[in-house]
């Protein structure tokens, strides 16, 4: 069992909209309003990818306009890593404004932030405005998913968490595979890397002006009662109906007393790490050693995205229905199957389909135990009153294993070799593996799991 989560005994049907419909005794307003607030966040956070993915996409095209001034893929990697490093602070800062603010303020203004760094990016001229530019749109845009959490543990049931957030981390992957294939298809449209910025600051200004008018804060701002929280979250001595907490320390101190919660922050620092090498190098990779052209690789990394979209629908199922919420143990044989496939990736190939196929699997094997972190996991750990810092303390510490995984791969790519890079990143799927099986051991085998709240 999670250690955050209720005991439920019986078997678990998986169905993706199953969240949205109501006890028999709840009125069909809150159905309405819930179906609304899910696609207003599903929207919305998918639609901040065409202000993220874009660099990834840009990076050949950037490397070789800019490369005679020093941009190579060390220095892109230095300033892909510095936006991490912006996010992880953004995500601790905002997740707490998220918990007084409220959820749909500072997923807003992430938006807007977000266009306002994406058009100086596009209109950048050298290494320094990229820096700058790209280090305020991640550090703006870490307000997103601490809005999105945030909005979330106001208008669903404690009893859906994970199918809620099943279906909302496929956001991010949902707008990668749309940011990928929509800016690929204009770069063989014949558009620059410049015009691929501008098109994406437009239309997430665009998407944020939809969800000024069809998102609200939460139930009780339209007169609907608001659906129950976790008894077990970490605020459980508090009034678990209560939106904004007390005051700063009492939102900070009980994550810090509870060894379930730092033991996910050890998985997220790995998992993390993982992901964000891939989801940044992959174009990059393919088009050096598969050997595609820009465009090419741009709509062939997608499929790292599509395998990851299963993967959380089916490791969800899997938790849920086979494992009874034991995700400590699903992170745990994800990443030793992990290894061998990075393993893999440290030979040279001859043709586009092996690296295809191995990244292919590691989005299978990667992506669904990722979103459980950030996720359901802190959801039923913060609740009400924490799940945006809970979710924002997760990413951050990931976001600085991400910060280190990008720079180290691009290093290790540029003057050693893809090998090297893969061989790093199969050493922290190792060490990964190593902190899930001891919150598996600590944690969720114990009968009835214990956290520190006093």
């Amino acid at each position: 069992m999670s250690p955050f989560a209720p005991r439920h005994d019986g078997k678990l049907v998986f169905t993706c909209y199953s969240f949205l419909v109501p006890a028999p005794s709840t009125h069909n307003t809150l159905q309405r309003w819930q179906l609304q607030t899910a696609l207003s966040l599903f929207v919305g956070y998918s639609a901040y990818y065409l202000c993220r993915s874009n660099l990834a996409i840009a990076a050949p095209l950037l490397i070789r306009e800019f490369g005679g001034r020093g941009l190579n893929k060390e220095v892109l990697g230095q300033i892909a890593s510095v936006g991490v490093l912006f996010y992880a602070a953004g995500k601790v800062v905002n997740g707490v404004l998220g918990d007084f603010l409220g959820g749909k303020k500072v997923f807003l203004l992430g938006m807007v932030g977000a266009v306002a760094a994406t058009v100086a990016f596009g209109l950048g001229q050298g290494v320094a405005v990229f820096f700058g530019a790209w280090a305020l749109n991640r550090l703006v845009q870490s307000m997103g998913w601490a809005g999105l959490v945030k909005t979330t543990a106001n208008w669903f049931s404690y009893q859906s968490y994970g199918k809620i957030m099943g279906l909302l981390s496929l956001s991010y992957l949902f707008g990668d595979i749309v940011a990928k294939l929509l800016l690929g298809q204009l770069l063989a449209a014949g558009l620059g890397w410049r015009s691929l910025f501008m098109a994406g600051a437009g239309l997430l200004a665009l998407v944020a002006l939809v969800n000024w008018f069809t998102l609200k804060r939460s139930p009780e701002s339209v007169g609907v009662a608001a659906p129950p929280v976790s008894p077990e979250n970490l605020f459980g001595s508090a009034d678990p109906t209560t939106e904004q907490p007390a005051s700063l320390r009492a939102l900070l101190r009980p994550y810090f007393r509870s060894p379930a919660f730092l033991l996910m922050l050890a998985m997220s620092f790995g998992l993390t790490a993982v992901r964000e090498a891939f989801s940044f190098w992959l174009p990059t990779y393919l088009v050096e050693a598969a050997h595609l052209t820009e465009s090419t690789a741009s709509r062939c990394s997608a499929l790292y995205s599509v395998f990851g979209m299963v993967s959380i629908l089916g490791a969800g199922y899997v938790s849920d229905a086979w494992l009874r919420g034991q995700r400590g143990l699903l992170i745990l044989v994800a990443c030793v199957l992990l290894l061998p496939v990075l393993l893999l990736m440290t030979q040279p190939v001859d043709n586009s389909t092996w690296p295809l196929l191995l990244t292919s699997l590691t989005g299978l094997l990667l992506l669904g135990p990722y979103s459980f972190l950030a996720g359901a996991m802190s959801l039923d750990a913060g609740g009400r009153q924490g799940a945006a810092t809970a979710s924002g303390l997760v990413d951050a510490v990931g976001y600085v294993g991400g910060t280190l995984a990008l720079w180290l791969t691009g290093r290790l790519a540029e003057y050693q070799g893809w090998g090297s890079a893969f061989l790093a990143l199969a050493l922290l799927a190792g060490g990964t593996a190593v902190a899930a099986l001891v919150f598996y051991r600590t944690q969720e085998q114990q009968p009835t799991p214990t956290l520190a709240l006093e």
